[in-house]
């Protein structure tokens, strides 16, 4: 019987017969588990230094040597090697490198291995005739229905604990199958609230629970590195094992002090999901991360205890209404939930996964997907991947272009964007490191090859990238028909990684050859759109990467815009002509087909491109402007104070208001002197407070040590509590200096000098103000002095 089936954990071992891969997988009845045992550890040679290599490993058995058809990227011809086991396939590396023998492909895990070589991402078909547990040995395949998805289920945890995280106060669970509070101590149980003699029978209580609801999914706010990881400790504490996997199996902890000490968990058969790290992941953007704001962002409801002492007050409640306490604990699993549900995560994880193979709960890996998709395709055009750094050179590849601005204030600027530029790059002239390894090895002449740069040259036909992108881009399309916003938003992400991989030296085709090849191209593309545009008759006044800001009208501040359907047109004939032109010219230069898409994207009604301060140059990714939707005008800002989270709320408010006074035409001289005189009488205490996070533990920090840290510091001492790297710190300027002033809602009780006003004038107010009033002439101290002249008359 034919099974479809989505991979939910993969682990492997070494056996006397061979390495044994463990696949947890859910289907549409339920999990299963397929063992896949006698597989080989592989890696591959040089063909001239086999004879070398037999004498090498004469000491060695359970290994076998094989000629195949694949070769370097130096064009030499390769033997594979086979070890029954990894342990054996490791020392013999180690004498490899020992004795100056090459070897490819040898960090290739052995589940990976095997899935990509079958071009398995995640979802995959299983035959499960043998009807066993676990399934030895099936035969695998792609899923025929690439739209197949199963409907995982989810489980939202939360635990309570002391405040040393050594004492368990309460598990809070919320699933379809119920949501309950497993609460240690004494009381009355209630359809929510099961009351457990101590923390041993509260965990028992709770794995019961979990293996009857059988979740496929954990989810939670830092529930890896916070309450599965706490579960542990105190299961430690009592001798116990923490039960989480399915089918008895233990779960394995992997702690990494070289990534801020973080720890990574593997749960047979299940997934554990962080809501923060898949918020970023999907490049959604938060000034907190916290479940509080995060949740009372998109949910417009947050949690039930919000006070500074929250540690404290969850004591008290579990010593004085534990009751309370449980309701509390539930809200937090019942905000994670709604998160979950309403941002797609989940449907957003998988997504990911079945793209690039990566598992639902890896996150980052960009360089690991890229390689999961493209070595199997690689060994089908006839080549071994490269060892990592071995493509590296002197050639510098630089980044995207950024156009000198034109500073001033705007009417009518429009956005013209290339859609996914490195990508439609990529693909358009046949970038990819196997196209240039084809070039080189088969001698192809100008006919059969598109130029880069710094004298890359790329194959006509057998590359790869492309033709990926190609799919994906298609795929995309088809989504956003569909609707489907988790897939469409995935693939975005992946398709626009793919530069980025290719020029991090952390990945193993990282060759500046390759990688200038695109940016090069991408700002050989905006120079000449730019020349076209002028060609039109229009100014372009900027542009940065893929963007190009053109300037409709030769008009300044005080005149009236033109018609926004007017502008609307100009922006899709620019748009639509600039892509034939674009056609034209790339068919005629390099006989190749254009997947180059510019856009109209934006109509800035107002416009303000800044200086650089104490300079009269243009600045660049700094700029905001007016726009209309749906008749309603908002500001937008990009790379200013408003969008900065090291600046204070009151710089973010000043400039919004400022800049939209004088956009819109507006009086803003009271508004500018009223700001003023508030923050030097005391009355805009609360909106002064910096808050910055701590990038690394306080004792790190020896010379130069920033106000952030120096308020965390006095944050220690006045209070008795430890600050962890990743924490925010919340302070005031004073005339003493930075002083905290609480972390969880803000405790100015723990000032202990004056708010130094003039400060927040000079380096806050001030700088926001002159950017814009630079181009009035004018300038806030002219205007404050002015004030005060009247005054004194």
């Amino acid at each position: 019987m034919l099974t479809n089936a989505f991979l939910l954990t993969r682990q492997w071992r070494d056996t006397r017969e061979g390495v044994v891969l463990d696949l947890w997988w859910a289907t549409e009845t339920g999990s299963c588990w397929t063992q896949i045992a006698g597989q080989e550890v592989v890696l591959f040679v040089l063909r001239e230094q086999a004879e070398q290599v037999r004498q090498l490993l004469k000491p060695f058995r359970l290994w076998r040597m094989t000629e195949v058809e694949l070769r370097t990227f130096h064009n030499q011809s390769v033997n594979a090697l086979y070890f029954k086991q990894h342990r054996v396939a490791r020392d013999a590396q180690d004498i490899f490198q020992q004795q100056d023998i090459s070897f490819w492909e040898g960090d290739i895990r052995p589940p990976e291995r095997y899935l990509m070589e079958r071009f398995i991402t995640a979802a995959a078909q299983i035959d499960t005739t043998a009807n066993k547990f676990p399934v030895i040995n099936p035969k695998l395949a792609p899923v025929p229905d690439a739209h197949w998805r199963p409907a995982l289920k989810m489980l939202s945890l939360d635990i309570e604990t002391s405040m040393d995280a050594k004492q368990l106060y309460s598990i809070g669970v919320w699933c379809d199958v119920g949501q309950k509070v497993f609460m240690v101590g004494e009381g009355t149980d209630t359809e929510r609230v099961i009351f457990c003699a101590d923390a041993k029978q509260c965990l028992l209580a709770f794995f019961e629970f979990l293996h009857r609801a059988d979740p496929d999914i954990l989810i939670g706010w830092s529930v890896v590195q916070f309450d599965l990881l706490t579960l542990e400790n105190i299961c430690k504490s009592l001798h116990m094992e923490l039960q989480l996997g399915r089918a008895g199996q233990a779960i394995h902890w992997r702690h990494d002090d070289a990534d801020a000490g973080r720890s990574y968990v593997v749960i047979p058969g299940r997934v554990a999901l962080d809501g923060i790290e898949l918020l970023k992941a999907a490049n959604y953007r938060y000034d907190s991360y916290s479940l509080q704001n995060v949740s009372e962002e998109l949910l417009g409801e947050g949690k039930l205890l919000t006070g500074d002492d929250r540690g404290g007050d969850i004591t008290h409640l579990f010593k004085h209404d534990k009751l309370a306490l449980a309701e509390y604990n539930l809200r937090d699993c019942e905000l994670v939930w709604k998160i979950f549900q309403q941002q797609q995560l989940l449907d957003f994880a998988m997504e990911r996964s079945q793209l690039t193979g990566l598992l639902l709960d890896r996150i980052g890996g960009s360089v690991a997907a890229f390689e999961y998709l493209y070595l199997p395709r690689l060994h089908r055009r006839g080549y071994v991947a490269p060892n990592l750094g071995e493509l590296e050179s002197d050639i510098y590849s630089p980044g995207g272009y950024v156009m000198n601005s034109q500073p001033g204030i705007y009417d009518n600027v429009l956005v013209l964007d290339f859609k996914s530029l490195y990508p439609s790059i990529i693909r358009t002239f046949l970038i990819d490191p196997c196209a240039f390894w084809i070039a080189q090895h088969q001698q192809l002449d100008d006919t059969q090859t598109v130029p880069g740069f710094n004298g890359a040259y790329f194959a006509r036909e057998g590359h790869i990238l492309p033709q990926v992108i190609e799919q994906l881009s298609a795929a995309r399309d088809r989504a956003k028909q569909h609707k489907d916003a988790p897939l469409s938003h995935a693939i975005k992400i992946i398709m626009n990684s793919f530069y980025g991989v290719l020029g991090s030296m952390g990945c193993r085709f990282f060759d500046p050859r390759v990688c200038s090849s695109i940016t090069l191209r991408g700002h050989e593309i905006i120079q000449r759109s730019r020349d076209w545009i002028e060609q039109q008759g229009y100014a372009v006044i900027y542009g940065d990467t893929d963007s190009l800001f053109v300037w409709l009208e030769n008009n300044c501040v005080g005149k009236a815009p033109k018609n926004t359907s007017q502008c609307d047109a100009i922006g899709k004939r620019l748009a639509k002509e600039l892509n034939l032109w674009w056609q034209q010219t790339l068919q005629t230069e390099f006989a190749i087909k254009s997947a180059l898409e510019i856009q109209y994207e934006t109509h800035y009604l107002r416009f303000l491109m800044p200086t650089i301060r104490g300079s009269d140059l243009g600045t660049k990714k700094r700029y905001a402007g007016l726009i209309e939707v749906d008749g309603e005008r908002e500001m937008v800002f990009k790379g200013l104070e408003n969008v900065r989270t090291d600046w204070t709320q009151l710089a973010k408010e000043f400039q919004s208001e400022l800049y939209r006074k004088i956009f819109a035409g507006e009086d803003y001289l009271d508004f500018v002197r009223t700001t003023n005189d508030e923050v030097l009488a005391g009355k805009r205490d609360m909106e002064l407070i910096y808050r910055k996070r701590l990038r690394r533990h306080l004792h790190e920090y020896q010379k130069n040590v920033p106000p952030h840290v120096q308020a965390a510091r006095k944050y220690v001492q006045l209070t008795g509590e430890s600050l962890r790297r990743g924490d925010w710190i919340s302070y005031l300027l004073t005339i003493n200096g930075p002083e905290p002033v609480g972390q969880y809602e803000v405790d100015m009780a723990l000032r202990q000098s004056p708010i130094d006003y003039q400060h927040y004038i000079d380096k806050q107010l001030t700088p926001v103000a002159d950017s814009i009033l630079h181009f009035l002439n004018e300038s806030l101290i002219q205007l404050v002095d002015q004030q005060l002249s009247l005054f004194g008359n």
